[in-house]
C-alpha cells in the first residue's frame, strides 16, 4: 500500500458537486492499494499515520500527532499512486489492485483507523471525486507499506 499524507488545515471531497466528506483539521491520505496488499499492509499505515508527529507543539517543533491534536482524516482511495510511467507517456496501472480488493482493503484502512479513535470522512470509491484543502505548512509525506 502507498499513501500520500498532506497535514491540511480544512479538506472536503464532492461527487457530482455534493460535498461527501469534510474535516477541519488533520490530514488528507490518497491511499493506494496493489494486488499484494493484506490487512497487514493496512495496519503498518495506519499506527505510521496516526502517529506521525509532524504537527507543532507549544514551541513550533513538529513533535504532535494526530492522535496528539485530535485531528481527522479525510481518506481518499487513489489508485493512480501505482500508475508506472517508465515507457511512453501514458501511464499503465497494471500495479494497482482490482477494484474489488482496493476496495476491502480501502475499507479496512478506514475501519482500522477509526478503531484508533480517529474521525474519518472518505470520498466514494471508484467515482470521479473533487478534493480541496488547503495544505498547512506544507508538509507532505509518502509512506509504502512495502518499505517497513
Amino acid at each position: 500500500m502507498k499513501a500520500v499524507i498532506q497535514r491540511a488545515k480544512h479538506a472536503s471531497v464532492a461527487v457530482n458537486e455534493e460535498i461527501v466528506g469534510e474535516i477541519e483539521y488533520g490530514f488528507v491520505v490518497l491511499l493506494g492499494v496493489t494486488h499484494e496488499d493484506t490487512i497487514e499492509d493496512a495496519k503498518y499505515l495506519v499506527n505510521k499515520i496516526i502517529n506521525l508527529r509532524v504537527f507543532e507543539d507549544e514551541n513550533d517543533k513538529m513533535n504532535l500527532s494526530l492522535i496528539d491534536t485530535g485531528g481527522s482524516i479525510l481518506s481518499i482511495s487513489q489508485f493512480t499512486l501505482y500508475g508506472d510511467t517508465r515507457k511512453g507517456r501514458r501511464p499503465n496501472f497494471l500495479h494497482a489492485a482490482k477494484p474489488d480488493q482496493a476496495n476491502e482493503l480501502y475499507e479496512q484502512f478506514n475501519q482500522l483507523t477509526v478503531e484508533q479513535g480517529v474521525a474519518v470522512e472518505t470520498g466514494k470509491f471508484g467515482e470521479m471525486m473533487d478534493v480541496k484543502f488547503t495544505n498547512e505548512g506544507p508538509v507532505t509525506i509518502t509512506l509504502d507499506s512495502k518499505e517497513k
